[in-house]
């Protein structure tokens, strides 16, 4: 079961932030909606279909939102997100404030959506490339937001799409240290980020199992931050798990 939150409080917070988003071009309520339906999937302790339900609408309500600021970009006389390149479509949005916090939403949602659909199924409807472009746009607007989210996200689709029979031929172990690494640089205290960097350091050389040992370790032996209590905790779960499918 792991660590969870109350059901009750963040039941409450969706059905709030989903008649928020009843207004039509309200990108603060979507992706506001995003996060605590990624919350509610994650630690609300649903069983598998009603978890995947949760990630459907929040998948959904991500690309919906991306689509209002599409639509507010090329208002402004940028083209479609689809024919820019990262760094175009975030110089096209960056004077919207709510940019960076729907592209890292979006990224996450459709990650917990892949792992709750299966991932091999996922990565056949374009999952894995969503993810991606995201997360690169992401980077590319404010690579410090959510503790450097950009690149935990884009490297744990590295190092996990290449875990996969059906692994996109742009994946490699190298970028996911890469991207983790740079995560770690831009936010050490982030329990994510060490975890995700320990789990695909795991599959690399001796000497980066070593250090994937020395991580989870120190990832077990800290104490959770307030602020991000259940997730910490979830976290440490999962590193007490690696160090002992480790030894």
């Amino acid at each position: 079961m792991g660590a969870v939150a109350d059901k009750s409080e963040i039941a409450a917070a969706v059905r709030a932030y989903s008649t928020a988003t009843e207004a039509a071009d309200s990108t603060e309520a979507r992706w506001k909606l995003m996060r605590s339906l990624v919350f509610q999937g994650r630690y609300t302790d649903l069983d598998a279909s009603a978890r995947l339900a949760v990630f459907e609408k929040a998948r959904r309500v991500s690309e919906d939102a991306i689509g209002i600021l599409e639509h507010r970009a090329k208002r402004s006389g940028h083209q479609d997100f689809e024919l820019l390149s990262a760094t175009e479509t975030a110089d096209a949005v960056r004077k919207d404030s709510d940019a960076a916090p729907i592209f890292y939403w979006a990224a996450v949602t459709w990650g917990q959506w892949a792992l709750a659909r299966g991932k091999e199924e996922a990565t056949k409807l374009g999952a894995a490339e969503k993810i991606r472009d995201y997360a690169s746009i992401l980077i590319a607007l404010d690579p410090t937001f959510e503790d450097g989210g950009g690149y935990r996200i884009l490297g744990r689709l590295h190092d996990q799409a290449s875990q996969m029979t059906i692994e996109p031929d742009w994946v490699s172990h190298e970028e996911a240290i890469r991207n983790l690494r740079l995560a770690v640089k831009t936010d050490a205290a982030n329990f994510a980020n060490r975890l995700f960097l320990a789990e695909a350091l795991a599959r690399g050389s001796a000497g980066e199992r070593a250090e994937a040992v020395r991580i989870a370790q120190s990832l077990v032996a800290e104490s959770p931050s307030p602020a991000r209590l259940v997730e910490d905790l979830r976290v440490q779960e999962e590193a007490a798990k690696d160090l002992s499918a480790w030894k």
